[in-house]
């Protein structure tokens, strides 16, 4: 087997280009394995959460939304993201509760996933919701987010029709499906 350190790029200079709200747009000049020079540049991003939140029946929460990069509304997990030093656990009840309005009695980490390796820092961990309560939504400013419910099994065949297309909701399907299967009876 190769030596793994061989494929590791040297950080020459680093430069912010860009600091936003919620994330910023760095420059890095690095020495590559064979001593040339590359540019990166990238999103540093805080990171996020995401929730599988399942209904004693075995439905799912999801939401539609519209996101403005791809012009589409989609359809997703609930998630967002953590705000400077917010523990991941207390971000994902936030979020639930705020976006769809339940809260859940029974929290499970089920991992997490970096989306975008190729141009972003962005980790998101996911959470595992049960034993839900319906309450009351309390969006932030701007947000418009429609709540549904469906039978996971029926929001798994949109999955894999091409119908859901957000990756951080697939990867979350993929991570509780993971975990039935670990917890099958079966």
């Amino acid at each position: 087997m190769s030596n793994p350190k061989k494929l590791v790029e040297k950080l020459l200079n680093s430069k912010k280009l860009f600091k936003g709200s919620f994330f910023e747009v760095t420059h890095d000049t690095v020495e590559l394995p064979d001593g040339k020079t590359a540019s990166r540049e990238y999103i540093i991003h805080n990171g996020a959460v995401a929730i599988i939140a399942i209904t004693n029946d075995n439905n799912i929460i999801i939401e539609r939304q519209y996101r403005h990069p791809v012009r589409q509304i989609m359809l997703e997990i609930p998630a967002g993201k953590l705000e400077i030093n917010e523990n991941p656990l207390e971000a994902a009840k936030r979020e639930l509760a705020e976006e769809t309005g339940y809260t859940a009695s029974n929290w499970l980490e089920l991992g997490s996933c970096l989306p975008c390796i190729g141009y972003s820092s962005e980790k998101i961990t996911y959470y595992l919701a049960t034993e839900l309560n319906s309450g009351s939504t309390n969006l932030d400013d701007g947000e418009f987010v429609e709540t549904l419910t469906m039978p996971f099994n029926e929001f798994l065949d949109m999955v894999y029709n091409g119908k859901v297309t957000d990756t951080k909701t697939i990867a979350g399907i993929m991570l509780y499906q993971g975990y039935l299967r670990k917890n099958s009876s079966i």
